[in-house]
Parts: C-alpha cells; sequence; structure tokens
C-alpha cells in the first residue's frame, strides 16, 4: 500500500523522535559504539533544544524500557508534589484550580534524573559524550522549525511585560524566532558545561559522575536556582502574581524510581504501560474493552466502538487513577484503600458489563464503573463540566486534536490572555539496537510558555501539578509527596513475552487513543517486507474524543465530541453523525504525532517510521 514514507529496516539501529536532529543525534550515539540508551538520553536532551515549547528539562518524562534479555521496566521521571503543595495552601489564595502556568504550577522537576539513572544503570556512553549535541544546538543555534515563533508570539505580551527573562532568549530584538533562522541558547549550554565540568571535578568513573551530576542539580549550582527562581513570585493564568512551593529540600529528596509496568494481553500481544499515577491503563482498558469480534476496521462501526469505548475507559480514569502512594506505583497490586484498581478494571467480568453500556448512538455522560462495588466519586469541578454546569469551562478543550496543551493552532482556545493562558505540547522518542534494546520515553512540561526562563540556568519550570485536583479526598487530589496523574504515556509492546515494538505520540489526553488506533493498524492489517507495517498504521487516518474532562487548565470536556482526519471519508463521518456524535473535521493530516520502533526477535530485523504530519517528525536508521 501506498505511505508517505517507507517503514525503514535494517540490523544496526533504529530511532524514532519528533524532531529530526534527535532522531539524527540518537543515531550518532548508535554509530559511536553507544547503546539504545545512551542514543534515547542524547536525544532526550537535543529535544529540551530544539523543542523548546514542547518540553524542558525542568519537566517530566516516564520512560519505558526492555533491556536485552531482561525485564521491561518503567523509569518514572515524574516528580512529585512538592511539601508545600497542599489544598489548603492553594484554596487559601483563592483558587479552585491550579494555574496553567507559572511557578505554582510547579512540581519537583524530574526528566533530569530519569535520564541520569537511565544512562548510568543501562547506557555505555559519559555524561559529557551524550550531552554534546545538545550543547552544541545550545550554543551555535539550530534552525528554528515554525511553531517555536508562533508560540512565542502567542506570549509576546506576557514576556515583554512580565516575564522578560524569556524575552531575552526568546524575544532577542523584540523578535521572535523565525522559521529556518538560527536560535541559541547560550545559558543553557553554559549550565550544561559547568554540570559537566563540576561533576567531573568532584567525582571520578563514568557512574560515578553521572551520580555527582545529579548531585549538582539537586543541591548544587541548579538545584539553587530552581529554589530562589521558584520562590519568586510571577504571573500565572489566574490573572495574578504568585510564588511557588518548590524548595530546596524538595529537589534534594527527589530521585526517579524504577516499577514494573502494567500490562495487559490481547491477542497474542502485550501491551506494558506505567501505572495508575499516568494515563498509561487507559489505553489496556480500552483494549480490555474490545469484544472478540471487531467490526471491518476503519468502518463506522469501528470507529465508533473505540470512540464509545474510550468514553468509559476515559470516565474510569477520572474516577479511579491517581499516585496510590503505597509503592506500587499506581498499579494497585499493593491491595491498599488508595490504590487504583486496576485488577478489576482490567478484569473479564468487569468489561463485559461495561462493553454492554456500548449502544447505537453517542453517549454524552461520564459514566465510571463500580470496580468491586466502589462508588466513583469525581471531583465537582469535573462534574460540573460534565453536566454541562461549567460555563466557559465545558468549552475549555480544543477541537483540532493537539491535546497536550495546544498552542494557537486553528480550533482552539481562542485568544491568549497577558497572564499567559496558552497551550504547549509534548515530545516522544523509540530507539532500538542491535544488541536487542528497546526504548520508549515521552518527555514534556517545562516548555518556555509555562514559566519565566530562569536567567542563570536557561529554562523554565515546568506545570504538571495543574492535572491535580484541589478538593480532598480524590485519586487525584493535589497532595504533598504524591505524583500528579500524568496524560504522558510511552508504551512498549510484547509478542510471546518478547519486547517487539516501542512506540508513543505527543498529544495530552489524545495520546493513548492515537495510540490504539495505531496499534489496532499494526496489529489488524498486513505486513510490508515480512515485517510490521509500522508506517502505514502511522499514517492511517487517526480521530479522537475530548468528552470527558480534560487534564490541562482550564480542564473543560466537549460531550459526544469526536475530532476526526477527513481522510477518514465522508460515509464514515455520516454515519457517525446519524449516531449522534458531534463531529469535528479536521485536516487530512492532523491527528496524531505518532513515532515507533520494532525488531523481530527471530531474524533481529530492526524497523522504524515516523509521524508525518506537521513535517517534523523522522525516522532513521540503517
Amino acid at each position: 500500500m501506498f505511505t508517505t514514507r517507507p517503514t525503514l529496516q535494517g540490523t544496526f539501529g533504529m530511532a524514532s523522535t519528533t524532531h529530526w536532529l534527535a532522531s539524527q543525534s540518537a543515531m550518532a550515539v548508535l554509530e559511536d559504539g553507544g547503546n539504545a540508551f545512551d542514543a534515547a538520553v542524547a536525544a532526550g536532551f537535543v529535544l529540551h533544544v530544539v523543542e523548546p515549547h514542547l518540553n524542558g528539562p525542568a519537566g517530566e518524562v516516564p520512560i519505558l524500557l526492555a533491556p536485552a534479555g531482561g525485564p521491561v521496566q518503567v523509569l518514572c521521571g515524574q516528580g512529585p508534589a512538592p511539601a508545600g503543595a497542599s489544598v489548603a495552601h492553594y484554596t487559601a489564595l483563592g483558587l479552585d484550580l491550579v494555574p496553567g502556568t507559572g511557578p505554582l504550577a510547579a512540581a519537583v522537576p524530574g526528566a533530569f534524573d530519569a535520564w541520569m539513572l537511565l544512562l548510568r544503570d543501562h547506557g555505555t556512553k559519559s555524561l559529557p559524550e551524550v550531552l554534546r549535541y545538545a550543547i552544541g544546538y545550545a550554543e551555535h543555534g539550530h534552525p528554528a522549525v515554525e511553531r517555536i515563533g508562533e508560540t512565542v508570539e502567542t506570549v509576546r505580551g506576557l514576556f515583554e511585560t512580565e516575564w522578560t527573562s524569556s524575552a531575552e532568549i526568546y524575544l532577542p530584538g523584540g523578535r521572535s524566532p523565525v522559521p529556518g533562522g538560527l536560535l541559541r541558547n547560550r545559558p543553557l549550554a553554559a549550565t550544561w558545561r559547568r554540570l559537566v565540568a563540576e561533576a567531573e571535578a568532584v567525582a571520578a568513573g563514568r557512574e560515578a559522575r553521572i551520580d555527582a551530576a545529579r548531585r549538582v542539580w539537586r543541591e548544587g549550582f541548579i538545584g539553587e536556582a530552581l529554589a530562589d527562581f521558584a520562590a519568586r513570585p510571577a504571573m500565572d493564568t489566574s490573572g495574578e502574581r504568585h510564588a511557588g512551593t518548590l524548595t530546596g529540600d524538595d529537589l534534594a529528596a527527589f530521585a526517579a524510581i524504577y516499577e514494573a509496568p502494567v500490562t495487559y494481553d490481547w491477542h497474542g500481544w502485550t501491551i506494558a504501560k506505567a501505572g495508575g499515577w499516568s494515563q498509561g491503563p487507559v489505553f489496556l482498558q480500552q483494549l480490555a474493552l474490545l469484544p472478540t469480534e471487531l467490526p471491518a476496521y476503519g468502518g463506522p462501526d469501528y470507529v465508533h466502538l473505540l470512540i464509545e469505548g474510550c468514553k468509559l475507559a476515559m470516565a474510569d480514569r477520572e474516577a479511579w487513577y491517581g499516585d496510590a502512594g503505597n509503592g506500587d506505583g499506581g498499579a494497585g497490586r499493593a491491595g491498599g484503600a488508595g490504590a487504583v484498581p486496576l485488577g478489576t478494571l482490567l478484569g473479564a467480568d468487569y468489561n463485559a458489563a461495561r462493553r454492554a453500556l456500548i449502544g447505537e448512538h453517542a453517549s454524552y455522560a461520564l459514566r465510571p464503573g463500580r470496580p468491586d462495588g466502589r462508588i466513583p466519586r469525581l471531583s465537582k469541578h469535573a462534574s460540573a463540566v460534565a453536566s454541562g454546569d461549567g460555563g466557559s469551562l465545558a468549552r475549555g478543550i480544543p477541537g483540532d486534536g493537539t491535546g497536550e496543551p495546544t498552542v494557537g493552532r486553528a480550533g482552539s482556545v481562542p485568544g491568549v490572555d497577558r497572564n499567559g493562558a496558552t497551550r504547549g505540547d509534548t515530545c516522544h522518542l523509540d530507539v532500538a539496537d542491535r544488541w536487542g534494546n528497546l526504548v520508549s520515553a515521552t518527555p514534556s512540561g517545562g516548555w518556555l510558555q509555562s514559566s519565566p526562563v530562569i536567567p542563570a540556568l536557561g529554562f523554565p519550570l515546568g506545570t504538571r501539578l495543574q492535572m491535580a485536583w484541589l478538593e480532598e479526598g480524590l485519586p487525584n487530589t493535589l497532595t504533598p509527596g504524591r505524583r500528579p496523574r500524568t496524560t504522558l504515556s510511552p508504551s512498549l509492546a510484547l509478542r510471546d513475552g518478547v519486547p517487539v515494538m516501542a512506540f508513543g505520540t505527543p498529544g495530552g489526553d489524545q495520546q493513548d487513543q492515537w495510540q490504539l488506533h495505531f496499534f489496532l493498524a499494526v496489529a489488524l492489517r498486513t505486513t510490508v517486507r515480512g515485517g510490521l507495517d509500522l508506517q502505514g498504521a502511522i499514517d492511517a487516518p487517526n480521530w479522537h474524543s475530548d468528552s470527558f474532562p480534560g487534564s490541562f487548565f482550564p480542564r473543560g470536556m466537549r460531550p459526544g465530541s469526536a475530532t476526526v482526519e477527513s481522510r477518514i471519508g465522508t460515509a464514515v463521518i455520516e454515519e457517525l453523525r446519524r449516531r449522534g456524535h458531534r463531529i469535528t473535521v479536521g485536516d487530512a493530516w492532523s491527528e496524531g504525532r505518532i513515532c515507533a520502533v520494532a525488531r523481530d526477535p527471530e531474524t533481529g530485523v530492526l524497523s522504524s517510521a515516523a509521524n508525518p504530519r506537521g513535517m517534523q517528525g523522522y525516522a532513521v536508521g540503517r
């Protein structure tokens, strides 16, 4: 079949990311003798530089890794709420939602420590060897993609009047980055050079120097600058200036952790995801809701089934997902009172009953289940927007499919005010090497429009606390020391217990919708050249629903919504409308930004593919 690009195949190494410079940097590491984990770290730091509107060093990253011959693991780079980030603190400020921007929305940064653990425990390269690509692009510049300048323009007024440290990097001389023009971030390059120098000065050996760098981040000049800047009031989406709650003690106490994945078996495949502190199990619940026999691929019955199953899974996300705080990663295995009941949520009996709720017509209701007889409880805000009583909040979700969060695209929330009410996005990367290692990571947060740039460091804080609710007693209540439920959701797929595919996408609430559609296209459609048709599955028409409370400020929803690519076809669109779906027809190539790599365990043949939408993601390999 025709595809926009070929599915690449080879035996040496493959990388797929949301920016071609990150993909090629990963490949350069592989060519230099590094493994998939070295390459992933190098690519991750390059993404911080070349996609600053989508992620940054003070953001977060969940990583799924499959070391050759070892078990699949989750490496959690999602930091918790600081010790001072209580519901009482925020409500005393007159807030009913965590702001979408500014230091008050900052969780403890988690990405850096996760990258360092991945490099130390599974990589082979030194820290300067993997950082040199990011340092080079930050110091000497990289051709800016169109979206950077467009994003800066949406927050120009905020940068010029409030976040002037951001204007120094992203509005030099009053001009936003020009597409194709060189964009530099010399303060960031200087930060990484100083980090490397200080780590090498106090430690000997690869692992010891990586651990020394982790200490510099937590307690050295970087940690001091992070904590100092968090304490300075800055304008946020509330329209007021607030200081954050992040302190040096919070930074010093954090370390990324390894966890076992949550898995689900489907027709010979096993899908591995992060636990219930993430959105990841939504993918698994959607699989569990599928009937034994599926309707014809891509037809109206098929699309209707997936949209309605997504609504049920997302309703359970709202009622049951969160950081259980019992050491099981929110997977529910510890069985504590606050554990996410994933065993039941993925069980056959539960899903048979839930599947029976899918009718001929679109549902507009938010219908969480009652696993083990437990009574679901939604936040007051979620209940309000679900019932249509949320006023303007019910219109707070963009209709263009860009998800986590979107900046200035057609169909998004109109206007960007001087308080920073704008939306960013996310990145993704996958790498496979000749030794059989696979890794999938979704870095996000700390984007340039999230919070003022810290002048001494060259990057801002993140805003992941906006995921949590300011209401006591919910699974995702803002709680000191607990992780806010994240939308970030990389994936690994196994066949007969052997890891064969790593994939993922940006997109916030859309991530586990787009990924499910991609996976089913891989699993149900024909192969290419004896391998998986990754590019064909990525190119297939995609869609999403916003018929549940959004994860990002202002936490709105669009009951009954479905946004589809026009390529899905007039007949499918009209039939979905007849069934009551509120259809928004997007551009032909507007839904999803999937990356994927794969490995055939019998032949060792590697494959990779990347999303053509936006003309930015690329796969490389040989």
